[in-house]
């Protein structure tokens, strides 16, 4: 093997062009495929930013073509040569009409052959990919991602310095103050029995930052949650934070709308309009059946509790009649593509939201209807339902009913979703933004037997809403506001609660005595005893919103080194088991599971 000592590269792989031809060029990279015709030899090299042709021929050093024709996939080689037009050019390759001819040729370090090729058209299981990741990142497809993030994380400290935003460092290992989702415990050696966590999100920092005197805070910075995982969701995540003091839901909007604008055109050449549309929770439920409504598509939610007021049909009447709701969505035009079968599947599916059941009208191109339902209203009732509805030939009318709202339309939500990524209902080049706001400022926990924070406990109720905290939660409105892109949370935030008073007010409200309260927020409780202004801000979730700019079903995609399901690291083996030394430094003693 040899060394790059006195080397030094000129150009990346892919970007030696045409330009350069009659120059020298010193290039790195790895073997992507040699070829090998006898008297002539070629070896594209790639790097991170492409390939470029190497050309040895019978006018080449001896001992460099020996090394060339040894040269194997994945092969680390440091080239220099003279750059010329190629014969046969490549319309594949950017710079597919040059090539390199080597006159020195170093093989920094010999490969073994690898468990897969290095080229996108690979069919790998996820796990293999995973376990290699290493080598899964060399690929264009999967290095892309990561580059696009670079550029997106610059363009948002870019944005945010612009607006007078301070980048400023808050702690990882932080006090346990367990109100949301669960944290990650880090054991204190110096101080045995004793736990940091790792932070959920930096809030209570970034407002104090706002006590402070900085006015205005942005952070890109890492955050732990341990929970369960999903496509969009990983134990360890990034947060593009910001905070802003002396504001009001207008002014924190405005800036981030502003943000979106400024990444989206930077990166995407995608002018977004502005302002945003402004959904109240409320309405998105109603007519989305979700808080985060993708509305790149129709097929809303209706209503049939009018239609059905005074039907006998105890499915309905008795979800009514209970309180709850009779709601439908019109899967339009899709009579000829949702048999009795498929709809079958789809029961099973709202099943798993807590929906009974889905009761259907198929209503045929001839006018001819097949239903679950309709025998058991009047003529009237099934005319209103279809109205209602505007059921017109070769539609299917998809109906749920429960004593509960929040199943029907959480049940209807996540199935008109299904429907159109099925049925190819949605532009997949559109980006449709909106704020949902209006949260409410409380959710009851049947588990814990009380109401919790929406958000957390730090969110202001809206100023009409103050005294709902003790005589009303379950109306009580939150100064909260969601950035939502396409049917995902992308941005959260909300203006703080800033009087001590109404921050007390709101510990007993979520069940915490004053005694609990200090224990666990004390030195936030005590800070801002010394004057603290009015303030707000939000998080983005960076790894969803690259993943949502890119196109990606995961954010596994936009990550180097992902988790899958079950939280563990393929590729490294964590979590792992450690030394009984390090527990015992740790004055921690492993109890066996019975």
């Amino acid at each position: 093997m040899e060394t790059i000592h006195g080397f030094k590269r000129t150009s990346y792989c892919g970007e030696v062009t045409a330009a350069q031809i009659g120059q020298q060029a010193s290039v790195c990279g790895w073997v992507q495929k040699q070829r090998d015709l006898g008297n002539l030899i070629f070896i594209d090299l790639r790097d991170r930013t492409g390939i470029v042709q190497l050309a040895f021929d019978d006018g080449t050093d001896r001992g460099i073509f020996e090394k060339a024709f040894s040269a194997r996939a994945e092969f680390v080689l440091a080239v220099t040569g003279t750059v010329r037009e190629r014969e046969s050019k490549n319309p594949d390759l950017k710079n597919g009409d040059i090539e390199i001819y080597v006159t020195e040729l170093r093989v920094l370090a010999k490969a073994k052959t690898p468990p897969f090729e290095i080229n996108d058209s690979i069919n790998v299981k996820d796990e293999v990919r995973l376990r290699y990741r290493y080598l899964d990142l060399r690929r264009p497809e999967v290095m892309a991602p990561l580059l696009a993030r670079h550029k997106i994380v610059k363009a948002a400290r870019d944005y945010f310095d612009r607006n007078d935003f301070l980048e400023i460092e808050t702690p990882m290992l932080i006090k346990s103050t367990p109100e949301g989702a669960r944290d990650y415990l880090v054991p204190s050696r110096v101080h045995p029995g004793a736990f940091y966590a790792l932070p959920q999100s930096p809030q209570m920092y970034k407002q104090l930052l706002m006590l402070s005197g900085f006015d205005r805070y942005m952070q890109v910075v890492k955050c732990f949650r341990d929970e369960d995982l999903r496509a969009d969701r990983q134990p360890e995540f990034t947060q593009i934070d910001l905070e802003m003091s002396f504001v009001e839901e207008d002014d924190v909007m405005s800036v981030n709308e502003g943000f979106m604008k400024y990444v989206f055109q930077e990166i995407l050449g995608r002018d977004i309009p502005t302002p945003f549309l402004r959904m109240p929770y409320r309405e998105a439920m109603e007519r989305f059946g979700s808080d985060k409504p993708d509305t790149r598509f129709g097929m809303e939610l209706c209503d049939l509790g009018g239609a059905l007021k005074d039907c006998t049909f105890k499915v309905f009447s008795g979800a009514l009649e209970a309180g709850g709701r009779v709601m439908a969505i019109n899967a339009k035009g899709l009579y000829g593509e949702l048999s009795r079968k498929q709809i079958d599947k789809l029961t099973d599916f709202v099943k798993t939201y807590r929906a009974k059941g889905l009761a259907f009208t198929r209503l045929g191109e001839d006018g001819t209807a097949s239903s679950s339902f309709e025998k058991f209203l009047t003529e009237e009732e099934v005319a209103a339902v279809r109205q209602a509805a505007d059921l017109q030939p070769g539609d299917v009318l998809l109906v749920v009913a429960d004593q509960s709202e929040e199943t029907v339309q959480t049940a209807l939500g996540a199935l008109r979703c299904e429907l159109a990524e099925k049925h190819g209902l949605i532009d997949p080049n559109r980006f449709d933004f909106l704020w949902v706001t209006d949260f409410p400022l409380f959710e009851y926990s049947e588990e814990e037997d009380r109401y919790v924070a929406k958000h957390h406990p730090f969110t202001a109720p809206a100023l009409e809403d103050v005294d709902k905290i003790e005589s009303d939660p379950a109306h009580a409105r939150a100064r909260a506001y969601d950035m939502v892109l396409n049917g995902c949370e992308v941005g959260g935030g909300s203006i703080r609660i800033s009087d001590p008073a109404l921050q007390d007010r709101m510990f007993a409200a979520l069940g915490f005595t004053a005694e609990e309260a200090h224990r666990r927020f004390g030195f936030l409780i005590d800070a801002f005893s010394y004057g603290v202004p009015p303030h707000g801000g939000m998080a983005y979730g960076l790894d969803r919103l690259v993943m949502l700019m890119l196109g990606k079903s995961s954010i596994r995609d936009v990550i180097a080194f992902p988790k899958v399901q079950n939280a563990s690291e393929l590729m490294s083996g964590a979590p792992d088991v450690v030394d009984p030394s390090q527990l015992e430094e740790l004055s921690i003693a492993l109890v066996q599971p019975e």
